[in-house]
């Protein structure tokens, strides 16, 4: 087996080098999209569209985000690179940073506290932030031709593998329309028992950007759908498999819950448009405009000529009789015969030559400007329609499993169970905005806005129908900021709660950066907070389901950050620091108790707020190196939590990667290296299969430490026109070092798996 799979490597890599060095010879080689989405002037590719006619396929692609309150547009980075597009595909995220159940789209929780992203009120779906995308992050285009791009990557077979296939299509109707759509299919069987995972989206998108009105349309669905197994009934199957009577494989190793599954339904409908008022002026093209404006200007060039030549070749023969080519004029121009004629008097060629020569000139400087409509104040609507369905199902639950049972009616009886709840939200926001620098009341960009929000839940009743509960809010804000100029950029957003369920509740945002010159390169000094007053979720303070019930009124939290970020290119160095404070700090807690056969019993889980507050510091640096072909990538975070058993953190976490980066027939790029992931031990978050989230180890006598298991890949990666493939081998050190290779308690990660990965660009 090891010698069929080597041999199929050495085949793949074999295709590679002949499709570069084909490559290198290729007249017609295909234009390059660079980093920020803009064309290469180097090549153009010319090639029979579907009519079968030769022209230009112009390539490129701009990219932003929206702010989810305004709707307004934030420059993005389209995913074009090849460097770490290896480690896109893992639910741990791109450096490990993510504790997870172990399969390929299997909950997971950030282990670094100040990355965490804020809850909304649909708790049960935050588990799976890898797979579902938030308007703040998804990314609108504005396409100069058809694009679509495909990406797959797998491992293992049709037991126990993983595949992952997107699919990307992106397309503008003119310069101001553009849309597109996004296919998303994500499914792993699981190496061990129960775990396997099948999530599925489906997204439309739209934006158009006309001068006076713009707008973006965001639709999507998705549904997630996980086998849960409760985690191995004996950590010694992995840590010390010489203890056990008989040799497991994985798929052998026992678990506590077999016919056990957590569903996830949401659709979700976005809509921000705004409609400015503002005027007209001329500004000076960018340097990329210029160039697509050169580039059509010599392709209609080519054409008339073209036309021309044909044209001619179609006429008789004719003799003309005129003037010499060699001609000269002699003497002045005449003049206007009549005073007060509006003619231009030219005495002689040399005034003519002037003239002209003076118009060339003009019509040169206004040729590069390009006619800008400002807009100086803006009306704003968004509307926001989020609907989640959850289902806990199972059918065999073991005895004694659960400590607590609160009904045993409705869909399921006996030992199997059907816990329902659905949530839906309808949010709208009106805005105005004052343009920065165009209103004599506000020289930074101003905004006020007021939105109003309902919620709608349910939740299983006792008898086995569903009680429904409504809340409604109304909260009011504004944002004052700055993005003129190179020197300083600041934001500050506030929303405060004046009607309703979240009255009272404050909002604060801010960020700023600070940009100035050092040694030849820009030192960038960013500096961000937040201070919220609000109450816990709505599942914080009520569930009802057949063995978890509680209804509390947990009090107001209150959290403060303040974040820096030292950023110099020239060192390739980032240095953040981070402080957290949060009083009532609530968070979910479980416990259980083991039996004498190792078996789980007594299972309960509730919402737990702290009485004293927490504070987290955190401190991270990212320290890059490049010796010629040879590159080390490093990132290095110290937290450290005041109170561990209300939330957990490891003290140090680890991210190094060593690479030699080089061209072949110099069109394929190539990085071959080796990375690791680490992070000290700790009493990490435990998982519930019942509520499908994170929770702290509530008994102290079950408690049990994971971490202190360095985990490394080996890898190829390639980069060839528009396509990016890669070849690793996960986990490499499976089978060499302790094999403490948990990253959620009792729940083992995969072992060594060889896995592949292919994304490819098509245009036109």
């Amino acid at each position: 087996m090891k010698q069929q799979t080597f041999k199929t490597i050495l085949l793949f890599l074999a295709s590679v080098m002949t499709s570069a060095v084909m490559a290198q010879v290729d007249n017609n080689s295909f234009n390059q999209i660079d980093e920020y989405g803009n064309i290469s002037p180097k090549d153009k590719r010319i090639s029979a569209d579907s009519l079968g006619s030769d022209k230009e396929i112009p390539k490129g692609m701009s990219v932003w985000t929206i702010d989810p309150l305004f709707g307004d547009r934030i420059p993005a980075t389209p995913d074009t690179l090849s460097h770490m597009f290896m480690n896109s595909i893992f639910t741990t995220g791109l450096r490990g940073e993510y504790n997870t159940t172990g399969n390929l789209g299997a909950p997971r929780i950030h282990r670094v506290f100040a990355d965490r992203i804020r809850e909304s009120h649909f708790i049960f779906t935050h588990p799976y932030d890898f797979f579902l995308t938030p308007v703040e992050n998804f990314h609108f285009t504005n396409t100069l031709s058809p694009i679509t791009n495909l990406s797959y990557n797998t491992c293992g077979d049709k037991t126990d593998g993983e595949d992952h296939f997107k699919a990307l299509f992106a397309v503008n109707a003119n310069k101001q329309l553009g849309f597109g759509m996004k296919f998303d299919y994500l499914y792993g069987r699981g190496y061990y028992q129960n775990q396997n995972t099948s999530h599925f989206n489906y997204t439309l998108y739209g934006s158009y950007l006309g001068d006076r009105y713009q707008a973006h349309l965001l639709l999507s669905t998705n549904h997630q759908k996980v086998a849960e197994n409760g985690g191995i009934t004996n950590d010694d199957y992995i840590t010390h498999p010489e203890a056990t009577s008989e040799d497991y494989t994985t798929q052998e190793i026992p678990t506590f819950l077999q016919k056990n599954w957590n569903r996830n339904d949401n659709q979700h409908i976005f809509f921000s448009h705004r409609y400015n008022i503002g005027f007209n002026r001329k500004v000076k093209m960018t340097e990329e405009e210029i160039k697509a404006k050169k580039f059509a200007m010599a392709s209609k060039e080519e054409e008339k000529k073209n036309q021309k030549g044909k044209n001619q070749k179609d006429l008789p023969e004719k003799t003309f009789a005129g003037r010499p080519d060699d001609a000269k004029i002699m003497g002045d121009e005449p003049m206007p015969q009549k005073p007060g004629s509006e003619r231009i008097v030219i005495n002689g060629k040399a005034a003519l030559d002037s003239m002209l020569a003076v118009k060339a000139k003009e019509a040169e400087d206004t040729m590069w400007l390009k006619n800008e409509y400002v807009p100086v104040t803006s009306f704003i609507h968004t509307v926001a329609f989020d609907n989640y369905k959850r289902i806990y199902q199972a059918y065999d639950t073991p005895n004694l499993y659960y400590a607590n049972e609160y009904y045993n009616v409705g869909r399921y009886t006996g030992d199997s169970i059907y816990d329902k709840t659905k949530h839906y939200e309808l949010k709208n926001t009106f805005a105005i905005s004052l343009l920065e620098g165009f209103n004599k009341w506000a020289k930074a960009g101003l905004k006020v806005f007021a939105n109003y929000d309902l919620r709608h839940f349910e939740l299983p009743a006792i008898d086995g129908s569903y009680t429904k509960f409504n809340e409604h809010s109304f909260n009011v804000g504004g944002q004052l900021s700055k993005s003129q100029g190179k020197l300083l950029h600041y934001n500050v957003t506030g929303m405060f709660g004046v009607v309703g369920t979240d009255m009272g509740e404050i909002h604060i945002d801010a960020n700023a950066d600070l940009n100035f010159p050092l040694l030849g390169d820009t030192v960038q000094l960013a500096a961000s907070g937040f201070f919220y007053y609000e109450a816990p979720g709505f599942y914080y303070n009520r569930y009802q389901s057949r063995h978890f019930w509680w209804d509390k009124e947990l009090d107001k939290m209150t959290h403060t950050r303040i974040q820096g970020i030292l950023n110099f290119k020239k060192t390739r160095t980032t240095l953040r620091i981070a402080a957290d404070e949060i009083t009532n700090y609530a968070y979910f807690t479980q416990s259980y108790d083991i039996s004498e056969d190792g078996l789980r019993t007594n299972v309960t889980a509730a919402p737990v707020q702290s009485s004293s507050p927490i504070n987290v510091l955190t401190a991270s640096l990212d320290q890059d190196f490049t010796l010629g072909i040879l590159n080390w990538e490093n990132q290095l975070t110290y937290q450290r939590s005041s109170n561990q058993d209300a939330l957990p953190l490891p003290t140090l976490s680890l991210y190094s990667n060593l690479f030699i980066r080089f061209k072949i027939a110099r069109v394929l790029d190539c990085d071959f290296g080796v990375d690791v992931r680490y992070f000290t031990k700790y009493y990490a978050p435990d998982y519930c299969p019942a509520l499908g989230t994170f929770t702290v180890q509530g008994n102290p006598d079950n408690r049990v430490e994971i971490g202190n298991y360095p985990l490394g890949n080996v890898y190829a990666n390639f980069h060839l026109k528009q396509t990016r493939f890669f070849v690793m081998y996960s986990h490499f050190n499976q089978s060499i070092s302790n094999r403490h290779y948990f990253y959620t308690p009792h729940y083992p990660l995969n072992e060594s798996i060889l896995r592949f990965g292919l994304s490819w660009n098509f245009f036109n």
